[in-house]
C-alpha cells in the first residue's frame, strides 16, 4: 500500500468531507487528531469527527481557491459554502505525521455563519 503524501491527504480530507463520505474522512485522521476551530475545538478523531458532521448537515460544497504543501504541512485557501450563510473564505492548515492528519488549525470570519444558525433555530 501506497502512502498518500500530505496534499493528496488534504485533498482526500476536503472531497470525503464534502461528499459526507465520513468513514474514509476518519481514515485520513490520526486517532490522536487535536482540531482548533473558530466555532470550537475538539481532541481525537471521534470528536473532530462529530463536529465535521454537525457542520456537513448546512455543507453545500466546498469551493477551494489554492492548496499549497510543504513537507508534512498542507494549506488549503477555501469557500465554505452552506445553506445558512454567504460561502465563508476560510484558511486550513494541517499537519500530516506517519500518513495521517495529526494538527487541524482553521480560521474564518464566523459570524454570518452563527448569524445563520441563530435564525435555523
Amino acid at each position: 500500500m501506497t502512502t498518500m503524501t500530505s496534499r493528496e491527504l488534504a485533498e482526500t480530507y476536503f472531497t470525503a468531507w464534502e461528499a459526507g463520505d465520513f468513514d474514509t474522512l476518519r481514515g485520513v485522521l490520526a486517532d490522536n487528531v487535536d482540531f482548533v476551530g473558530a466555532l470550537g475545538t475538539a481532541s481525537g478523531a471521534d470528536e473532530a469527527l462529530a463536529g465535521l458532521k454537525g457542520l456537513g448537515q448546512v455543507l453545500e460544497n466546498i469551493d477551494v481557491k489554492a492548496r499549497v504543501a510543504e513537507g508534512g504541512e498542507v494549506i488549503t485557501w477555501f469557500d465554505l459554502c452552506t445553506s445558512v450563510a454567504p460561502p465563508t473564505p476560510t484558511a486550513n492548515w494541517m499537519h500530516v505525521e506517519d500518513g495521517k492528519v495529526t494538527r487541524i488549525r482553521v480560521t474564518f470570519d464566523p459570524r454570518e455563519l452563527l448569524a445563520g444558525f441563530e435564525a435555523q433555530n
